[in-house]
Protein backbone atom coordinates (compact mmCIF):
# COMPACT_ATOMS: atom_id res chain seq x y z
CA UNK A 1 0.00 0.00 0.00
CA UNK A 2 1.47 3.36 -0.80
CA UNK A 3 0.88 6.37 0.75
CA UNK A 4 0.14 9.96 -0.49
CA UNK A 5 1.21 13.64 0.79
CA UNK A 6 -0.72 15.82 -0.99
CA UNK A 7 -1.55 19.64 -0.31
CA UNK A 8 -3.15 20.50 2.81
CA UNK A 9 -3.49 17.23 3.87
CA UNK A 10 -1.89 15.28 6.29
CA UNK A 11 -1.22 11.10 6.67
CA UNK A 12 -4.08 10.65 3.78
CA UNK A 13 -4.13 6.95 2.28
CA UNK A 14 -4.49 7.56 -1.43
CA UNK A 15 -5.28 3.98 -1.86
CA UNK A 16 -8.57 4.42 0.10
CA UNK A 17 -9.66 7.86 -1.63
CA UNK A 18 -12.43 6.82 -4.02
CA UNK A 19 -13.89 5.25 -0.94
CA UNK A 20 -13.89 8.58 1.42
CA UNK A 21 -16.47 10.18 -0.49
CA UNK A 22 -18.42 7.94 1.49
CA UNK A 23 -16.97 7.87 4.71
CA UNK A 24 -18.51 9.27 7.67
CA UNK A 25 -15.57 11.28 9.21
CA UNK A 26 -13.50 13.89 7.96
CA UNK A 27 -10.72 14.63 5.11
CA UNK A 28 -7.33 14.69 7.67
CA UNK A 29 -5.98 18.19 7.60
CA UNK A 30 -4.58 20.56 9.57
CA UNK A 31 -7.79 21.85 11.07
CA UNK A 32 -8.60 18.78 11.78
CA UNK A 33 -5.61 18.26 14.55
CA UNK A 34 -6.27 21.97 15.67
CA UNK A 35 -10.19 21.34 16.50
CA UNK A 36 -8.96 17.53 18.11
CA UNK A 37 -6.81 19.34 20.29
CA UNK A 38 -9.39 21.98 21.29
CA UNK A 39 -11.98 19.15 21.99
CA UNK A 40 -9.68 17.21 24.31
CA UNK A 41 -8.89 19.90 26.33
CA UNK A 42 -12.44 21.63 26.39
CA UNK A 43 -13.88 17.46 27.65
CA UNK A 44 -10.85 17.53 30.37
CA UNK A 45 -11.99 20.84 32.10
CA UNK A 46 -16.25 20.23 31.04
CA UNK A 47 -15.92 17.10 33.14
CA UNK A 48 -14.50 18.44 35.60
CA UNK A 49 -16.59 21.43 36.29
CA UNK A 50 -19.71 19.26 35.88
CA UNK A 51 -18.16 16.89 38.64
CA UNK A 52 -17.51 19.42 41.03
CA UNK A 53 -20.52 21.41 39.97
CA UNK A 54 -23.46 18.10 40.10
CA UNK A 55 -22.74 15.02 42.44
CA UNK A 56 -20.27 12.71 40.59
CA UNK A 57 -22.87 10.15 39.79
CA UNK A 58 -25.21 12.81 38.35
CA UNK A 59 -22.57 14.25 36.30
CA UNK A 60 -21.17 10.59 34.80
CA UNK A 61 -25.24 10.08 33.87
CA UNK A 62 -25.38 13.34 32.03
CA UNK A 63 -21.97 12.52 30.34
CA UNK A 64 -23.03 8.79 28.96
CA UNK A 65 -26.60 10.16 28.22
CA UNK A 66 -24.62 13.08 25.94
CA UNK A 67 -22.67 10.37 24.44
CA UNK A 68 -25.03 7.84 23.41
CA UNK A 69 -27.30 10.99 21.88
CA UNK A 70 -24.66 11.81 20.09
CA UNK A 71 -23.43 8.23 18.70
CA UNK A 72 -26.60 7.91 18.06
CA UNK A 73 -26.98 10.44 15.68
CA UNK A 74 -23.41 10.17 14.06
CA UNK A 75 -24.74 6.73 13.54
CA UNK A 76 -28.08 8.08 11.84
CA UNK A 77 -26.58 10.18 9.40
CA UNK A 78 -25.88 8.58 6.12
CA UNK A 79 -22.28 10.90 5.18
CA UNK A 80 -20.00 13.06 7.09
CA UNK A 81 -21.79 16.26 8.87
CA UNK A 82 -19.09 18.17 10.65
CA UNK A 83 -21.18 19.42 13.45
CA UNK A 84 -22.57 15.92 14.42
CA UNK A 85 -19.27 14.51 14.18
CA UNK A 86 -18.02 16.94 16.21
CA UNK A 87 -20.63 16.87 18.98
CA UNK A 88 -19.95 13.17 19.22
CA UNK A 89 -16.21 13.76 19.40
CA UNK A 90 -16.72 16.39 22.07
CA UNK A 91 -18.97 13.48 23.83
CA UNK A 92 -16.56 10.92 24.05
CA UNK A 93 -14.03 13.55 24.76
CA UNK A 94 -16.13 14.24 28.16
CA UNK A 95 -17.01 10.59 28.92
CA UNK A 96 -13.48 9.49 28.27
CA UNK A 97 -12.25 12.05 31.09
CA UNK A 98 -14.99 10.64 33.25
CA UNK A 99 -14.28 6.86 32.40
CA UNK A 100 -11.00 7.36 33.54
CA UNK A 101 -11.45 9.97 36.41
CA UNK A 102 -13.69 7.43 37.95
CA UNK A 103 -11.61 4.75 38.19
CA UNK A 104 -8.72 6.62 39.86
CA UNK A 105 -10.90 8.97 42.02
CA UNK A 106 -13.88 6.43 42.82
CA UNK A 107 -11.84 2.89 42.67
CA UNK A 108 -8.92 4.29 43.70
CA UNK A 109 -6.73 2.68 40.74
CA UNK A 110 -3.54 4.09 39.93
CA UNK A 111 -2.55 5.98 36.82
CA UNK A 112 -0.14 3.88 36.30
CA UNK A 113 -2.55 0.84 36.05
CA UNK A 114 -5.48 2.77 34.23
CA UNK A 115 -2.93 4.54 31.77
CA UNK A 116 -1.78 0.17 30.95
CA UNK A 117 -4.98 -1.28 31.56
CA UNK A 118 -6.52 1.68 28.65
CA UNK A 119 -3.18 0.81 26.21
CA UNK A 120 -3.96 -2.56 26.26
CA UNK A 121 -7.95 -2.61 25.82
CA UNK A 122 -6.59 0.07 22.47
CA UNK A 123 -4.33 -2.54 21.45
CA UNK A 124 -7.36 -5.35 21.55
CA UNK A 125 -10.55 -2.94 20.06
CA UNK A 126 -7.36 -2.62 17.32
CA UNK A 127 -6.35 -6.10 16.39
CA UNK A 128 -10.24 -6.94 16.61
CA UNK A 129 -10.85 -4.01 14.41
CA UNK A 130 -7.80 -5.16 11.79
CA UNK A 131 -8.28 -8.48 12.14
CA UNK A 132 -11.88 -8.40 10.89
CA UNK A 133 -12.13 -5.19 8.55
CA UNK A 134 -8.20 -5.97 7.27
CA UNK A 135 -7.82 -2.41 7.43
CA UNK A 136 -7.59 0.46 9.91
CA UNK A 137 -7.77 3.23 7.67
CA UNK A 138 -10.36 6.26 8.80
CA UNK A 139 -10.55 6.42 4.88
CA UNK A 140 -12.45 2.69 5.10
CA UNK A 141 -15.37 3.98 7.49
CA UNK A 142 -18.26 3.21 5.01
CA UNK A 143 -19.97 0.45 6.75
CA UNK A 144 -21.54 0.44 10.21
CA UNK A 145 -19.45 -2.40 11.55
CA UNK A 146 -16.40 -0.08 10.47
CA UNK A 147 -17.84 3.01 12.06
CA UNK A 148 -18.20 0.79 15.78
CA UNK A 149 -14.81 -0.25 15.69
CA UNK A 150 -13.97 3.13 15.09
CA UNK A 151 -15.74 4.80 17.70
CA UNK A 152 -14.88 2.15 20.42
CA UNK A 153 -10.84 3.37 19.16
CA UNK A 154 -11.74 6.77 19.79
CA UNK A 155 -13.11 6.49 22.98
CA UNK A 156 -10.43 3.87 24.27
CA UNK A 157 -7.85 6.76 22.90
CA UNK A 158 -9.76 9.54 24.89
CA UNK A 159 -9.58 7.39 27.88
CA UNK A 160 -6.23 6.09 27.69
CA UNK A 161 -4.88 10.05 26.65
CA UNK A 162 -6.43 11.71 29.97
CA UNK A 163 -4.76 8.86 32.31
CA UNK A 164 -1.11 9.19 30.27
CA UNK A 165 -2.05 12.94 30.75
CA UNK A 166 -2.54 12.68 34.44
CA UNK A 167 0.11 10.45 34.91
CA UNK A 168 2.86 12.05 34.08
CA UNK A 169 1.10 15.65 35.53
CA UNK A 170 0.31 14.62 38.92
CA UNK A 171 2.38 10.87 39.51
CA UNK A 172 5.14 11.93 37.79
CA UNK A 173 5.07 15.01 39.38
CA UNK A 174 5.77 17.01 35.73
CA UNK A 175 3.07 19.89 36.16
CA UNK A 176 0.46 20.36 33.85
CA UNK A 177 2.69 23.00 31.34
CA UNK A 178 5.98 20.93 31.74
CA UNK A 179 3.51 17.73 30.49
CA UNK A 180 1.79 19.62 27.82
CA UNK A 181 5.01 20.76 26.20
CA UNK A 182 6.45 17.68 26.33
CA UNK A 183 3.28 16.15 24.63
CA UNK A 184 3.62 19.17 22.10
CA UNK A 185 7.09 18.02 21.50
CA UNK A 186 5.86 14.16 20.89
CA UNK A 187 2.99 14.62 18.74
CA UNK A 188 5.65 15.79 15.93
CA UNK A 189 7.37 12.48 16.05
CA UNK A 190 4.31 10.53 14.51
CA UNK A 191 4.49 13.03 11.84
CA UNK A 192 8.30 12.91 11.36
CA UNK A 193 8.56 9.24 11.36
CA UNK A 194 6.03 9.27 8.25
CA UNK A 195 7.52 11.55 6.36
CA UNK A 196 10.85 9.89 6.57
CA UNK A 197 9.18 6.93 5.53
CA UNK A 198 9.21 5.01 8.47
CA UNK A 199 5.99 4.34 10.16
CA UNK A 200 3.11 3.89 7.64
CA UNK A 201 0.38 6.48 7.50
CA UNK A 202 -2.54 4.57 9.21
CA UNK A 203 -0.14 3.75 12.46
CA UNK A 204 1.20 7.84 12.24
CA UNK A 205 -2.20 8.76 12.48
CA UNK A 206 -3.34 6.56 15.31
CA UNK A 207 -0.04 7.34 17.44
CA UNK A 208 -0.75 11.31 16.99
CA UNK A 209 -4.34 11.02 17.69
CA UNK A 210 -3.85 8.96 20.99
CA UNK A 211 -1.27 12.02 22.01
CA UNK A 212 -3.41 14.46 21.10
CA UNK A 213 -5.68 14.22 24.34
CA UNK A 214 -2.99 14.50 27.17
CA UNK A 215 -1.54 17.36 24.95
CA UNK A 216 -4.83 19.39 24.85
CA UNK A 217 -5.95 18.17 28.32
CA UNK A 218 -2.77 19.34 29.72
CA UNK A 219 -2.49 22.93 28.78
CA UNK A 220 -6.69 22.97 29.25
CA UNK A 221 -5.71 22.23 32.96
CA UNK A 222 -3.02 24.01 33.66
CA UNK A 223 -5.10 26.96 32.38
CA UNK A 224 -8.38 26.11 34.73
CA UNK A 225 -6.53 24.78 37.81
CA UNK A 226 -5.76 27.12 41.05
CA UNK A 227 -1.77 28.93 41.44
CA UNK A 228 -1.39 26.32 44.07
CA UNK A 229 -1.53 23.60 41.54
CA UNK A 230 0.76 24.83 39.15
CA UNK A 231 -2.18 26.29 37.03
CA UNK A 232 -3.23 30.06 36.03
CA UNK A 233 -5.85 29.61 37.98
CA UNK A 234 -8.73 30.76 35.47
CA UNK A 235 -11.36 28.13 36.43
CA UNK A 236 -12.53 25.15 34.71
CA UNK A 237 -16.06 27.15 33.93
CA UNK A 238 -14.02 29.67 32.07
CA UNK A 239 -11.88 27.71 30.19
CA UNK A 240 -14.50 25.45 28.97
CA UNK A 241 -16.51 27.97 27.81
CA UNK A 242 -13.56 29.67 25.68
CA UNK A 243 -12.67 26.47 24.49
CA UNK A 244 -15.85 25.66 23.19
CA UNK A 245 -16.43 29.00 21.59
CA UNK A 246 -13.35 28.48 19.21
CA UNK A 247 -14.46 24.49 18.50
CA UNK A 248 -18.02 26.21 17.79
CA UNK A 249 -16.12 28.58 15.10
CA UNK A 250 -13.67 26.34 13.26
CA UNK A 251 -16.68 23.47 13.43
CA UNK A 252 -18.95 26.15 11.52
CA UNK A 253 -16.52 27.32 9.17
CA UNK A 254 -16.22 23.69 8.22
CA UNK A 255 -19.65 23.05 7.91
CA UNK A 256 -19.91 26.06 5.56
CA UNK A 257 -17.15 25.76 3.72
CA UNK A 258 -17.22 21.63 3.68
CA UNK A 259 -13.53 21.93 3.23
CA UNK A 260 -12.87 18.66 5.38
CA UNK A 261 -15.62 16.47 3.33
CA UNK A 262 -14.02 16.10 0.05
CA UNK A 263 -11.07 13.59 -0.68
CA UNK A 264 -7.74 15.57 -0.46
CA UNK A 265 -6.93 17.11 -4.05
CA UNK A 266 -10.59 17.04 -5.58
Amino acid sequence: MTFARQPGAVLTDASAAPAARLAKVPQVTALFWIIKVLTTGMGETASDFLAHTLAPPVAVGLGALGLAAALTLQFRVRRYLAGVYWFAVIMVSVFGTMAADVLHVGLGVPYVVSTIGFALALAAILGVWYATERTLSIHSITTPRRELFYWATVLATFALGTAAGDLTAMTFGWGYLLSGVIFAAAIAIPALAFRAGLLGAVAAFWAAYVITRPLGASFADWMGVSHERGGLGLGTGPVTAAWTVLIVVLVGYLAITRADSEPAGR
